[in-house]
């Protein structure tokens, strides 16, 4: 164990067996360094808050990344469970598992731990790396993990109360502040030192079916939440004070009162005020502009016709707000009227590259019902849309070797005769999902991952007031074309190159032009200008996109699976 290793694990001790004499709001992560493109450590969700999750890092490149091998794996690092984490009545977990012995567990949670259940961690989302330590998630558990050998410093558990689940974006961190939103409907603020609570705030109101699973972004001095519903409830971005948990403002994805933009697309003002549009994925920011660039979900009913024949606003959007004040700057609606429940939660990516023979301001998206769109990101000027998938065929005017059918801003409109029918509408399934993408500068190319499936969509609820939430629809037969990594030219929208692969996490792109995904069995490294296959380590498949950091001027590759974590390094 080398000098720094022996230095970190001093310094935890001591901050876990008496007070810091520091306070807990300096230190640790320099907000400047939030801002800081994405190179030697990784600082939120998609690693800088472009969202390109591209790194500057080249040690592993082309012709190094064959070199790369295991520093470290941590298969013993389980969840918490019973009333102090370590198992039903404090003995061992159910399944005869317990949380690795490693660490300290801190307790937190309004339940009684009775609904946890202790398993192997599946970490999920953003994995932080901050000055030699990793700070990641699964569900109900926060870990801060020596990054040099993977053992566990302090392990956070939330006692759950049950409702709604699915897979964490990971925690955030400024100064010596961790923060991290639970399934019920807490955001916490813990000490990034020993993971004792510093406050906690309830985000929504938790007996109406909330779930808030969204990665808190931390920008300047304001922390924004953002929650999912799949009932009827009014959707919303938050921002709250990082020292005090205290709300700054809130902004509402649809019309909440007479008067209120938007309101005229919705068939009443009841209507819009459940009209959905949650914000459950990370977006990204321009320091530039002060603008937050984040996607809205799908309007409630979904699939039915209760909501009038408006476009339904601000749901399915992009959305740009001034991070300050928490007011619209523009938006762009990537499913007007959506009836396939179509979010475009996922993650914007922010570049500075050329257009038509100059430099532009850009903001890039694939959202959720297969297309791909170029936009200003300073005015919201729309410059390219294309289609994605092999058979998407969803919207209107849709024909071999027809042109795509699209109003004046380039948003696509959908095709009445695919929406659900009682005798059953051919149509396509998503065509991509919120795993995020990656945009490489060097290459232009933007990699996302395309489904191809076409389903029988059945409506099951023939009431024209629909089902609330996403119920009153069934699906039949289905045909599977495969599933591909796209690379797709920012130019143009084309494809340029496809290559076949399983699933997706998410990617990450380099400046040593690789191309880090979840590959077949495991973590595969490809060549980010043509897809050729260079590396891959059978280690399972990936549960969080992989990431790229440098641990002591060596640059390494941190990989998470269903069993565990694996930490390879440039030998």
């Amino acid at each position: 164990m080398n000098m720094k290793t022996l230095l970190i694990r001093f310094l935890f001790a001591t901050l876990l067996t008496g007070a810091s004499t520091l306070p807990a709001q300096t230190g640790g992560l320099d907000p400047a360094d939030i801002l800081k493109p994405l190179s030697n450590e990784w600082t939120s969700y998609s690693g800088d808050m472009s969202g390109k999750r591209f790194s500057a890092l080249k040690q592993v490149n082309v012709n190094t990344v064959k070199n790369l091998s295991l520093r470290w794996v941590n298969t013993g690092i389980t969840t918490g469970c019973g009333p102090n984490g370590t198992g039903i009545g404090g003995g061992a977990g159910r399944g005869g598992n317990a949380p690795a012995a490693s660490g300290p567990i801190v307790v937190g949670g309004l339940g009684t731990g009775e609904v946890n259940t202790c398993a192997p961690t599946r970490f999920g989302g953003g994995i932080l790396y901050v000055n030699g330590v990793l700070y990641g998630a699964s569900q109900n558990d926060v870990y801060a993990i020596d990054a040099r050998d993977g053992a566990v410093l302090w392990h956070y558990y939330w006692k759950y109360r049950g409702g709604t689940t699915t897979g964490t974006r990971g925690p955030s961190m400024w100064h010596n502040y961790i923060f991290f939103e639970l399934h019920d409907d807490w955001i916490v603020c813990l000490d990034a030192r020993n993971g004792h609570e510093v406050w906690k705030k309830e985000i929504a109101p938790f007996d109406m079916q909330y779930f808030s699973s969204n990665a808190p972004l931390v920008i300047g001095n304001h922390v924004l939440v953002g929650t999912g519903n799949d009932t009827d409830e009014p959707a919303f971005l938050r921002a709250l004070d990082p020292e005090t948990g205290a709300e700054q403002w809130t902004y509402y994805s649809t019309a909440q009162k007479a008067g209120d933009p938007g309101v005229e697309t919705w068939a009443s003002l009841d209507a819009a005020r459940h009209g959905g549009g949650t914000s459950w994925i990370p977006g990204s920011y321009d320091p530039e502009t002060h603008l937050y660039l984040f996607g809205t979900g799908n309007p409630t009913p979904a699939y039915t016709q209760g909501r009038g024949d408006g476009d339904n606003l601000y749901t399915d959007c992009l959305i740009a707000l001034n991070v300050d004040t928490g007011k619209m700057a523009w938006y762009f609606q990537t499913s007007p009227h959506d009836t396939h429940d179509w979010d475009s939660t996922e993650t914007p990516i922010l570049v500075d590259m050329p257009f038509n023979g100059r430099m532009r301001k850009l903001v890039l998206m694939a959202t959720r019902n297969g297309y791909f769109f170029v936009l200003d990101r300073v005015t919201g000027e729309h410059l390219v849309t294309s289609k994605l998938g092999l058979v998407n065929n969803y919207a209107s005017a849709i024909q071999p070797d027809s042109p795509l059918h699209l109003n004046k801003r380039g948003e696509v409109q959908r095709n009445p005769n695919k929406d659900a029918t009682i005798a059953g509408a051919l149509v396509n399934d998503d065509v991509l999902n919120y795993p995020p993408p990656t945009f490489s500068p060097d290459t232009g190319l933007f990699y996302e991952y395309e489904m191809n499936i076409l389903h029988i969509s059945y409506l099951l609820e023939p009431d024209p007031r629909g089902s609330m939430g996403l119920g009153g629809i069934g699906s039949g037969s289905s045909v599977n074309w495969g599933t591909f990594l796209d690379a797709i030219d920012y130019k143009t929208g084309k494809v340029k190159w496809r290559h076949e692969i399983n699933n997706s996490v998410g990617f990450t792109s380099t400046a040593g032009g690789v191309l880090f995904l979840s590959g077949s069995g495991g973590l595969e490294a490809m060549e980010a200008a043509t897809g050729k296959p260079l590396w891959h380590a059978e280690i399972g498949g990936l549960t969080s996109p992989p990431e790229t950091f440098l641990i002591d001027g060596k640059q390494h590759v941190l990989a998470a699976t269903s069993t565990g974590l694996f930490m390879f390094v440039l030998n």
